[in-house]
């Protein structure tokens, strides 16, 4: 019942493993010419595929696929001036081609947040082998609001355990303790 669900291209005919020590690779818009490519240094962490309304996702996907690296290793190496940012009031500034409408890099400015410094990356736009391969699956009901049918929501779970992504209405539970670590930090609640 779930193998006829289509998650989304990276993940649906096979999940690739990282390979160990890898460099990072060049992210790529899709226009045809005059492409913005953002150089990503190293490996990336905690690849997910996300049902939230807000990730891009590419053309008949039920799911973005999305990871995260350190600011620090991020640069956008052509045509900057093409990127703006979707929506200046989300948390995540999602950083996409004005011409393609592909996002490039998601960053959060506010530094209080429990991810400052992380940014948000689509692997899937890079033709570099040996990305950390997704290992779960978040905000999965919230493809509903994308216009997934709610009565298919079964086989969409059944689809992802079958994958090896577990279905999560939230992030997984090592990111739901690290935001939770991080306001018990805040608050003065741990040291």
């Amino acid at each position: 019942m779930g193998s006829a669900v289509k998650i989304h291209p990276q993940v649906d005919e096979r999940i690739e493993p990282a390979v160990e020590g890898f460099a990072g690779g060049t992210l790529s818009c899709a226009c045809g010419t005059n492409k913005v490519t953002v150089e990503i240094k190293g490996q990336c962490a905690h690849n997910h595929v996300c049902g939230c309304s807000r990730c891009w996702k590419p053309s008949g996907a039920l799911f973005s696929q999305v990871a995260v690296v350190s600011r620090d290793n991020v640069a956008v190496t052509a045509n900057a001036d093409k990127l703006q940012v979707v929506d200046s009031k989300a948390t995540i500034q999602r950083h996409a081609c004005k011409e393609c409408g592909v996002h490039m890099y998601g960053r959060i400015e506010n530094t209080t947040h429990p991810f400052f410094g992380l940014d948000f990356i689509h692997t899937e736009r890079s033709n570099a082998k040996g990305w950390a391969p997704p290992g779960f699956a978040a905000f999965v009901s919230s493809i509903i609001e994308s216009g997934a049918d709610p009565q298919n929501m079964g086989a969409v779970r059944a689809r992802l355990v079958e994958l090896g992504l577990p279905p999560y209405d939230c992030l997984s539970p090592v990111l739901m303790d690290a935001i939770a670590t991080h306001t018990a930090k805040a608050a003065d609640v741990l040291k």
